[in-house]
């Protein structure tokens, strides 16, 4: 059994000028957010044992803020520049390459890559309300947690998980609806 950890990426400062969208810092409202999420896992007792993340400016932030909330600072993150605006089917050669021995991955990136990740490995069955959160909108800061039945990463497929989890910021504080979600 394995458990994947899809952590989108905080808030974005649009009112930061930059050359590069990689560039790209979070927010006031994002930092609170990966503060939240981080501290919900963290109350959840949810184990993370490896961190693969995109190395854009807005995933570092978030990670920054999120890792010492969620008591993961102790474990640093793998920077794989392929997660970057990436489709779901790179995300799923990227988490392949994973190996066997991280048994709780976490990985931190953007959409609409990450929300398409968990659409095409979590199936479309009736009545299922995390499903259907998410095909509505994988907000900024927003964490779910889906289970596999496997025992390596390179056996990773399409409609192999279950969903075990999803939270927002907005989830935790109301404040931070519905303006978080726009990008």
């Amino acid at each position: 059994m394995k458990t994947l950890t899809i952590l989108r990426h905080a808030k974005s400062g649009w009112d930061v000028q930059v050359e590069r969208d990689f560039d790209r810092p979070i927010n006031k409202r994002g930092a609170r957010g990966a503060e939240l999420i981080g501290q919900w896992l963290k109350r959840q007792k949810l184990p993370v044992d490896r961190i693969i993340a995109s190395p854009a400016v807005r995933v570092t932030e978030t990670l920054d803020i999120f890792q010492p909330a969620a008591d993961l600072d102790n474990l640093e993150p793998h920077w794989d520049r392929r997660i970057y605006l990436a489709s779901a089917a790179t995300l799923i050669d990227v988490i392949r390459d994973t190996g066997k021995d991280a048994q709780h991955l976490l990985i931190s990136g953007h959409n609409p890559g990450l929300e398409d990740l968990i659409l095409m490995l979590v199936p479309d069955v009736a009545d299922d309300e995390l499903r259907a959160k998410v095909d509505e909108k994988l907000p900024t800061s927003a964490l779910a947690r889906l289970e596999l039945d496997i025992t390596d990463w390179h056996d990773l497929d399409t409609n192999s998980a279950r969903f075990v989890g999803f939270i927002r910021p907005r989830d935790l504080d109301p404040a931070l609806a519905p303006a978080m979600d726009d990008d």
